[in-house]
């Protein structure tokens, strides 16, 4: 059993309640009590936490992330161009430990910056699998599948990543299908991985919308746009994850709605690649669930959901020129409810019988000055617009501390970073 004690509980749940001086008490990989003062229970045995100074809050949801191998490599170009010079190079020759580090130090950073869960779309996935449990993140990881000529993976690599890895690390991990992009796909290819998600009763993951080249691609290929092509394939639901989502017309919004598909916003790496930006405020006025992403850091060079909050707020506020827009508590929830919610997580808000994925940020740092007594209003500002990953002091998922003081307790960090630096330079090597 865990105690935490004496920190502002931000429970993110119905009422959004917040405990000053709270607690919150863990039972094998369960919330057990949340509430005011100190816990009255018997913690007999119970590793007990002084939260003083810190904010107990849910883990943060990146319900958009590619395990990635090459931060800050040829990062320059808009979208389709990196993908073919710099994403595609380096996913393709990935080898079982090169995979398995890169993982390793993306969680790492993930997990240092509060995140608890990963929606992960990349290859290798055992490897991938294996660096989550080790690691002790709770990841849901898919494919990158394409049409058979463009060298990537198949349904058929889906379906054995699924037989090899779901379900490891006690029910942490879990295999959804993935489809890369409709420019490497077909109406036929979105309907065979709706109906191996349906065989498998796993979700869905896939890239739409995200830039207007693959718009227009979609509709000189196919006569309609992206998501009118994966509505009539079947491929939409509320098992299905669409990222981006970046060029909705109001008829796909209205497809969205109409299926219950989640989408993804993923707003720094949207405007890093120059792709645009998102029509969260009809989505969400549409009653579509919209969670939060960093995609991957080859596309954004940092992990940092605080920073992704940030963004999915000012950039909304600026193009419209209308500061009423994402306030703060929502954007938390975007990022920690709406996230679990569209992976059907027993997660993203702090309440008794809830799955004990919980961070402790702490406030005694200049990010979180001044700070008026019981304010919860500022807490929720300093959150999303002052703080960035490094305030996380204590990361918990699925009742295990994987990070303590700052200091990561399953594998050890400069073996991360050395391992994954090597394996960089050996796709490097590959690809010349």
């Amino acid at each position: 059993m865990i105690v935490i004690e004496n920190g502002t509980v931000l429970t993110m749940d119905d009422e959004r309640s917040v405990h000053f001086g709270g607690h919150v008490v863990i039972d094998g990989d369960r919330i057990a009590a949340v509430g005011e003062g100190r816990y009255a229970g018997d913690t007999a045995g119970a590793e007990v936490i002084d939260a003083a100074g810190m904010i107990v809050m849910p883990g943060l949801v990146d319900l958009h992330f590619h395990t990635a191998i090459g931060k800050g490599y040829s990062d320059h170009l808009p979208l389709w161009e990196y993908l073919d010079e710099c994403w595609y190079p380096l996913i393709r020759n990935l080898d079982a430990e090169s995979a398995y580090w890169a993982a390793a130090a993306s969680y790492l950073e993930g997990i240092k910056s509060g995140v608890t869960t990963v929606n992960d779309m990349y290859r290798r996935l055992p490897d991938l699998g294996r660096a989550a449990v080790d690691i002790g993140i709770r990841a849901v990881l898919s494919n990158d599948v394409a049409l058979p000529e463009h060298n990537l993976d198949t349904l058929q690599d889906n379906k054995d990543a699924y037989d090899a890895v779901h379900g490891a690390g006690d029910g942490r991990i879990q295999v959804y299908v993935g489809i890369e992009w409709l420019p490497l796909a077909s109406p036929e290819l979105l309907r065979d991985a709706r109906l191996l998600a349906d065989e498998l009763n796993t979700g869905i993951h896939v890239h739409l919308n995200e830039s207007l080249t693959e718009v227009e691609d979609s509709k000189r290929r196919f006569g309609r746009r992206p998501t009118e092509v994966a509505y009539d394939a079947g491929l939409l639901g509320t098992d299905c994850v669409a990222a981006h989502c970046v060029w909705l017309s109001d008829t796909e919004i209205a497809l969205m709605r109409e299926t219950g598909t989640h989408i993804s916003h993923n707003p720094s790496s949207n405007a890093k690649l120059g792709n645009g930006i998102a029509r969260v405020p009809e989505m969400l006025a549409a009653g579509i669930n919209v969670g939060l992403g960093h995609d991957a850091v080859e596309c954004n060079n940092s992990g940092d959901m605080f920073e992704v909050m940030k963004f999915a707020s000012l950039m909304h506020r600026a193009a419209r020129v209308d500061a009423s827009l994402q306030q703060a508590p929502d954007v938390l929830t975007m990022a920690t409810r709406n996230g679990a919610a569209a992976l059907g997580h027993e997660t993203g808000y702090l309440a008794a019988g809830r799955k004990a994925d919980v961070i402790l940020v702490d406030t005694r740092n200049v990010m979180f000055t001044p700070l008026a007594d019981r304010n919860a209003a500022q807490l929720y500002s300093h959150l999303v617009f002052a703080a960035n990953g490094s305030a996380v002091d204590t990361t918990i998922i699925d009742g295990n501390i994987v990070m303590r003081g700052r200091q990561v307790t399953t594998l050890d960090e400069a073996t991360i970073l050395r391992e994954a630096n090597a394996g960089f330079r050996r796709v490097l090597a590959r690809i010349s």
